[in-house]
């Protein structure tokens, strides 16, 4: 599966912003998507997690309330909805894919595919 989220910009405190990651490749079989996020000198972070059927979504406490995570399966097309951005929101957007389980896990190491990242800058 190849991934390309898009959708990043600047954006002032209290905008929003939606991101989108497109798949192409092995989209017929289902995988888990999740979304991260890597803010300069800091290790990269779960921001949420979907499964392929969307009835499981995981959130990380931080973006909880304000981001939402959906998919279109039909258009083989990710989304994180981000609302009440913050400045501590700053950070490269990564979208990823897990092959191998049913629902997302928040650990980097479990996803095997991963888009090139698109930036967030949420200005104060």
């Amino acid at each position: 599966v190849q991934l390309q989220a898009s959708g990043g910009g600047l954006v002032q405190t209290g905008g929003s912003l939606r991101l989108s990651c497109a798949a192409s490749g092995r989209t017929s079989s289902p995988y888990v998507m999740g979304w991260f996020r890597q803010a300069p000198g800091k290790e990269r972070e779960f921001v949420a997690g979907i499964s392929w059927s969307g009835r499981t979504i995981s959130y990380a406490d931080s973006v909880k309330g304000r981001f939402t995570i959906s998919r279109d399966n039909a258009k083989n097309t990710g989304f994180l909805q981000m609302n009440s951005l913050k400045p501590e929101d700053t950070a490269v957007y990564h979208c990823s894919a897990d092959s191998t389980r049913v629902w997302a896990t928040t650990r980097p190491i479990d996803y095997d595919f991963w888009g090139q990242g698109t930036l967030v800058t949420v200005s104060s």
